[in-house]
């Protein structure tokens, strides 16, 4: 038996055993687990900092744009974009640049401006004249016709022919583009529409008869 002495002198108190302190065994998921959250974490502090270094002011498009129209300033609004790079749209900066430009696709409320969007080809092309057609509601094709619009003018009999006479009247074809449409308070339809120099003698021949009919061939 040993006895516990302080300075030479013995103590009457026995002296306790060191305590052994146990090493904890770290489990390798736990390891894993924590390596890959440090890991994220470093990743998405990189990525805040380049969306904040990439924020750019852009313009995006405030309200519907039908194809062929010209844009004005109240088409347009200024907004603030993470990361809009990628996309390539206007800066809000060369709005001059892009006023009175032609919308080449249906513009969307709510979406960037791209320069792919846009043209400054006018709708009615060379060797075409402008012809306003009067309809009514149900003679439209579509429930609304937007420009850029492809249709096709057909010819109808003549009812006051008859027989075979009255068959071979009608059936002549001509292609023409909407350029806009106008709905008057009287609630016909006035379609403004593009087509070729040679044919607008017949189409408005036809048209004071009453004899044309309207068929939606392609939608812009």
């Amino acid at each position: 038996m040993s006895v516990a002495t302080r300075n030479g002198i013995p103590l009457d108190a026995p002296v306790a055993p060191p305590k052994v302190v146990r090493q904890r065994r770290i489990r390798p998921g736990l390891l894993g687990l924590a390596v890959l959250l440090i890991a994220l974490g470093g990743l998405g502090s990189a990525f805040a900092v380049t969306s904040v270094r990439a924020t750019g002011s852009y313009l995006a498009v405030a309200r519907p744009v039908e194809v062929g129209r010209q844009l004005t300033a109240d088409d347009l609004v200024p907004v603030r974009v993470s990361g809009g790079r990628e996309l390539q749209p206007v800066r809000a900066d060369r709005i001059k640049e892009v006023l009175g430009r032609r919308a080449a696709v249906r513009l969307t409320p709510g979406t960037l401006l791209t320069p792919a969007q846009l043209t400054d080809a006018p709708l009615l092309g060379p060797g075409q004249q402008q012809l306003a057609l009067g309809l009514e509601p149900s003679q439209v094709p579509a429930r609304k016709l937007h420009p850029g619009d492809k249709v096709l003018l057909v010819s109808t009999p003549d009812t006051s022919a008859g027989g075979a006479e009255a068959t071979r009247a009608g059936g002549t074809r001509f292609e023409a583009t909407v350029i806009d449409t106008a709905t008057p308070e009287n609630d016909d339809v006035v379609v403004y529409l593009a087509l070729a120099v040679r044919d607008v003698p017949a189409v408005v021949a036809l048209a004071a008869d009453d004899r044309i009919a309207l068929v939606l061939t392609e939608a812009a």
